[in-house]
């Protein structure tokens, strides 16, 4: 069996446990990026990550400290600068990362040890490069980012789904966003050997990407998440080894065409579930609300109002018509309470 033979490999097997620890971790983490619309935050901490690798190269201490050193204060550098600083945020944060790429590939280039087979290592991965020690700083890391996301996971989501509000209730939103960005910073180390520090970014958004295709709730999207991004990361790291390419990349594409694929068939089912979709009368004469005198029915996740005996639902410029027999759970594919993943989570 392929699995078998890849398992007698010592390379392979940690390969394979690094790539699970990623597939957990950039997905969990990734998800609040996601909700504060930083879907590339963690390319650019890949770029600070790598002039911390190569420091460390230079210096003959562990790449991986140094580069966790490296991205954890750019991490702390970028959310002071985000709430603080005078100068603009984008323009701040494209001079760190450029910055911290250019330093990167010059002090490697010019170290004794640095060669361009290592760059295209730490940049998009290669499975025969985790050491043991590598994997037990990983997984240390790993567990870390795991559990510090779950005891935060509803703090975090209520300030990346809404800061203002969070602020309003008590919550440390600056503390929390820095606890969020340090977070990142270590999930991009932990994946730098893997998927490769220009390509976690990927690894983080695309496989939340999927699950926002298939799923409505934010814990249903969660574990959707986490379950596409151990999937991929761990047949890619598989075809990698078969193909003689860089793992982080096999990952990457793999995991753009299980998105694409995931695509084509939602917006092939939504096609398809249109043409069920039925409309209310054209010309209804009342506009249903808060205050229009009909009963509101909560269910699935949004409001009916109960009208001449027939359940309309407001949808854009329309109503729904729903009746009793009805499957909302199959066959209504819209979402008509955007808050509802929001009221999930907090419960």
């Amino acid at each position: 069996m392929v699995v078998l033979e890849l398992l007698q490999y010592d390379f392979m097997r940690r390969a394979l446990l690094a790539g699970l620890l990623v597939g957990l971790a950039a997905p969990v983490v990734g998800i609040f990026l996601v909700q504060r619309r930083l879907a590339l935050i963690g390319d650019g901490m890949g770029h600070v990550a790598l002039a911390g690798v190569a420091i460390g190269i230079v210096s003959g201490r562990a790449p991986v400290w140094t580069a966790l050193l490296a991205a954890v204060a750019a991490a702390v550098a970028i959310e002071l600068i985000r709430a603080r600083g005078r100068t603009s945020g984008d323009v701040a944060l494209a001079v760190m990362f450029y910055g911290g790429i250019a330093f990167g590939v010059a002090l490697i280039s010019r170290s004794p040890e640095g060669t361009p087979a290592n760059l295209n290592a730490y940049l998009f991965g290669a499975i025969t490069t985790t050491s043991p020690r590598d994997l037990v700083t990983f997984a240390a890391l790993a567990a870390v980012v795991l559990v510090v996301t779950a005891v935060l996971a509803p703090r975090l989501f209520a300030v990346a789904n809404d800061p203002e509000y969070a602020r309003a209730v008590g919550l440390p939103v600056l503390g929390l966003n820095m606890v969020l960005a340090v977070l990142t910073a270590v999930t991009v180390v932990v994946s730098m050997r893997v998927v490769g520090l220009l390509l976690i970014s990927a690894l983080m958004i695309v496989p939340n990407a999927i699950a926002q295709l298939v799923s409505r709730s934010f814990r249903t999207s969660l574990l959707v998440a986490v379950v596409v991004g151990v999937l991929v990361s761990l047949f890619g790291i598989s075809a990698s080894f078969y193909t003689s390419t860089p793992s982080g990349a096999t990952i990457v594409v793999l995991a753009v065409t299980v998105f694409a694929v995931t695509a084509v068939l939602v917006g092939l089912r939504e096609r398809w579930a249109g043409h069920r979709h039925r409309v209310a009368e054209g010309q209804h004469a009342h506009e249903h609300g808060e205050n229009c005198g009909h009963p509101a029915v909560l269910h699935d996740g949004h409001v009916d109002y109960l009208h001449g005996g027939h359940l309309h639902a407001p949808h854009g410029g329309h109503y729904d018509e729903h009746d009793h027999t009805h499957d909302h759970t199959h066959d209504h594919t819209h979402d008509h309470a955007p808050g509802s993943q929001a009221q999930e989570a907090e419960r």
